[in-house]
């Protein structure tokens, strides 16, 4: 067994496992548009916008991270009593597996970084934030947070942002709380003094971190692993990752071990909070038991899916697995996704400027009528999704015959084909909630529909996009073929 083999074997090992995360949580929006001039007012760019989106960056960005991994997570953090600390607080409470407890800092506002994007460049960062520590008295209301969630968690991460939650009064009563309860404490660092995290079990800094905290340029792996070492001698702390970019990461041990991990990512379209899927990924694993070095490498495979996503994104359990497992999976092994896998693509589509279309059915028996409407549904759009009906959905629709064949058997025959870019199974009777969340230029429907009775059809032309009806061929059916069958 290879080692990629036995690391995707462990990746089911992260579920439920219990991480307490604590750090500076943000909310990162993005606000994406077009721009076509220049304003008379100055020499700026106008941009048009088309599309907002919001999600948890900072600190929220690793539990969310920790929570698409299956992991359960406990998570504190400190808001203002604004608008955006509200909505910090909602998105949290919607993340499955998640349990929140926020701190109110009347006299705080939420940190929120929104980045104005256009033909997938960023052209303006612009961050509303309060940095200043924390007051003693809500040190004091965060710590004992702290201590009431410590004993249900197996690791403890500490997401450093510099905003002022993480004081060195928190961190060192966070550190001793963990270390009491015996569980193993792993840093995103912030700053020039790694001194601040003594007693942590593991410190992740990116090589520009690890050189401030140096105090020095770093060049090469040999000037890396010794500015490493001796941080590690000096500050305490049992071991360094140092995450670095297009040459991997390196472990450095307190015993003077050391362990270069090559790089993952084969394309890179966005390192925006690369280094939360790292430390999250990295949480989950050593929560799972399992060694420095192995958490270490699948923190590694984390961070190469997630660096070819856009924004601040996560990587769930089943992408992990998969990416572990690409040598053994074929072409069309790797068409068949998640909702979640889907939405992540599509965005790397749309950055490049594709157009996408969406089909659905149930597909059973597939026939010379569906190999035409995949056909003539692929050259309406550049990439075509299809929906398809799972096992429970058919037999709730088509009775309790049906389907003839499974729905991962479908699904592998769908994928098969040239026209079908992806195949996304799901559960309801329609694909309504699969329209909404992929949001598609183009939806398609072949037969004897009119676009007012097709499913998001409405959805889809509130946002300018598509709808086409193709004609199928006449004489094709699943349950024609059935009845020549006999069945």
């Amino acid at each position: 067994m290879s080692d990629k083999q036995h690391l995707a074997m462990k990746v089911e090992t992260l579920k439920g496992a219990r991480v307490l995360c604590i750090g500076d949580v943000m909310l990162d929006r993005y606000v994406y548009g077009d721009v076509e001039r220049i304003s008379p007012e100055g020499p700026i760019p106008v941009l048009r916008v088309r599309e907002e989106k919001s999600m948890l960056g900072g600190a929220g960005n690793v539990a969310r991270n920790l929570a698409a991994l299956g992991a359960r997570v406990s998570f504190a953090s400190v808001v203002g009593r604004d608008e955006a600390g509200e909505e910090i607080g909602r998105m949290l409470a919607a993340v499955p597996d998640l349990e929140a407890s926020l701190v109110v800092d009347p006299a705080r506002r939420s940190t929120v970084k929104a980045r104005y994007v256009s033909m997938g460049q960023q052209i303006l960062r612009a961050d509303c934030e309060t940095g200043t520590p924390l007051a003693p008295a809500l040190e004091q209301e965060l710590v004992g947070r702290i201590g009431a969630l410590v004993a249900g968690a197996a690791v403890m991460v500490l997401s450093d942002y510099g905003k002022g939650v993480l004081t060195p009064s928190v961190l060192a009563a966070a550190i001793a709380a963990a270390r009491k309860a015996g569980i193993p404490v792993i840093v995103d660092p912030k700053g020039r003094d790694f001194g601040l995290y003594r007693g942590a079990s593991v410190v992740t800094p990116n090589r520009k971190e690890l050189a401030e905290a140096a105090g020095r340029a770093l060049e090469g792996s040999e000037a890396i692993v010794e500015a490493a070492r001796k941080i590690v001698a000096s500050a305490g702390i049992g071991a360094m990752i140092v995450t670095r970019s297009q040459e991997g990461m390196s472990v450095i041990r307190d015993s003077g071990d050391v362990a270069h991990l090559p790089a993952e990512a084969r394309e890179v379209f966005d390192v925006s909070g690369a280094g939360d899927t790292v430390v999250s990924t990295l949480a989950a694993a050593l929560a799972a038991r399992l060694p420095l070095v192995e958490a270490a490498a699948l923190a590694n495979a984390a961070a190469g899916i997630v660096v070819g996503k856009v924004g601040t994104a996560v990587v769930y359990a089943d992408e992990l697995a998969a990416k572990l497992r690409e040598h053994e999976l074929s072409s069309i092994e790797h068409k068949i996704v998640t909702l979640h896998a889907a939405q992540d693509i599509v965005a790397g589509w749309r950055r490049k400027g594709l157009r996408v279309g969406f089909t659905n059915g149930c597909f059973d028996l597939l026939h010379p009528g569906h190999v035409s409407l995949l056909a003539q549904s692929r050259a309406l759009c550049d990439r075509l999704i299809v929906g398809l009906n799972s096992d429970a959905s058919v037999t709730r629709l088509k009775g309790p015959t049906r389907p003839i064949q499974r729905d991962i058997a479908r699904a592998t025959v769908l994928a098969s084909l040239a026209s079908v870019d992806l195949v996304v199974i799901f559960e309801e009777d329609t694909p309504e909630n699969l329209i909404e969340g992929l949001r598609p230029d183009v939806l398609i429907k072949g037969g004897d529909y009119t676009v007012e009775t097709i499913v998001g059809a409405a959805f889809v032309q509130s946002y300018g996009g598509r709808v086409e009806v193709i004609d199928l061929v006449p004489g094709f059916s699943t349950t024609k073929t059935v009845e020549r069958m006999g069945g």
